[in-house]
């Protein structure tokens, strides 16, 4: 293989604010690799969560690059472990190149990874569109830009009844609430009630990460079924979610890219428990990559590319009618800018 990155710069349309910070731009990490003519490509964006720079995935990317072209592309499963060995378990670039290894593996063998992987498109799973914290009258004018069927609503302030109220004044569209960890357990059983009487059908990730077995605890209260995000990183939190919460929201760049995701959600699905993917505001190359998975999906939120001013690729679109597929195998990316 030949092995390939660079950071990008991604322009926001607007600010886009949640319970912890706000940011206008985002920062990306392309991967790319090349084998028998043929290039895929994968990213993962930059996330002070989780302390991830750009810098720090290109500094590692570098040091990894040799290993990667030394070695054929045989299967993105086998390559997804081999890599987590000799990256010291670093799931954001693990998922820039799992992303990039499946999007190569699919133009190789000239099918798309959804149906590698035996799944169905994902064509009728409508994405939310995310409406960020902001001064409540942006956020309002925010939803008249962009009529859509559903919302996922950023909360987490001590105004979260005000903003509902206030965007309930533009739309009828169902709401998703999250309040990005941001809330007690007493106002997420309180929060649920209300939400409950506003068209509002679950919360995501009310508590912050480790707080499972308080949320588990008073699950039974809840009026509205919650789901796991942030308390949802890898496959090794995966136990603990399907005993704590209705549902789980994967994102590949947290989890180390497509390889893990599907496992959590074949499992998740198959515990009963509703599932959804997600997104770190990736341009339409990440965006791709999690749509291979929607036909293991309740639910999605893969608006990232649709918040951007500008894009690096096109393969996936997501619509307010549903997910169109490109006829491009792989994960369907083909890459507009210079790598």
């Amino acid at each position: 293989m030949i092995a390939r990155a660079k950071i990008f710069k991604l322009p926001l349309q607007h600010s886009f604010g949640i319970s912890r910070w706000s940011f206008s731009e985002q920062k990306t990490f392309i991967v790319a690799l090349s084998q028998d003519g043929l290039t895929g490509y994968g990213e993962a964006t930059e996330n002070k969560y989780y302390d991830v720079t750009v810098e720090k995935l290109q500094r590692e990317f570098n040091k990894l690059k040799p290993f990667l072209e030394g070695i054929p592309l045989e299967t993105p499963w086998k390559l997804w472990e081999k890599i987590k060995e000799e990256t010291q378990d670093f799931r954001f670039l693990m998922a820039a190149i799992d992303e990039a290894a499946w999007d190569l593996y699919g133009k190789i063998h000239n099918k798309p990874v959804y149906e590698l992987l035996d799944l169905k498109p994902g064509t009728d799973v409508i994405s939310t569109y995310t409406i960020g914290l902001d001064e409540i009258e942006v956020m309002k004018q925010k939803i008249l830009e962009k009529p859509w069927p559903v919302y996922k609503i950023k909360l987490g302030t001590n105004r979260d009844k005000e903003i509902i109220r206030a965007l309930r004044e533009v739309t009828a569209s169902p709401f998703r609430v999250d309040a990005n960890a941001a809330w007690n357990i007493n106002k997420t059983i309180e929060m649920s009630r209300w939400l409950k009487e506003r068209n509002v059908e679950f919360i995501e990730q009310p508590l912050p990460a480790g707080s499972e077995e308080n949320l588990k605890q008073h699950l039974d209260q809840m009026a509205l079924p919650v789901l796991a995000d942030e308390s949802c990183k890898t496959e090794n939190d995966l136990q603990t979610c399907l005993e704590t919460f209705h549902g789980i929201n994967v994102k590949l760049t947290k989890a180390g890219g497509i390889t893990p995701a599907y496992e959590m959600l074949k499992k998740a699905k198959n515990a009963g428990k509703k599932t959804m993917v997600g997104c770190m505001t990736e341009s339409t190359v990440g965006i791709s990559a999690a749509a291979q998975l929607l036909g293991l999906c309740d639910y999605a939120d893969l608006d990232g590319a649709l918040l951007l001013a500008k894009d690096l690729a096109e393969g996936v679109k997501i619509t307010a009618r549903g997910n169109i597929y490109p006829v491009t195998p792989g994960n369907g990316v083909v890459f507009k800018e210079n790598l």
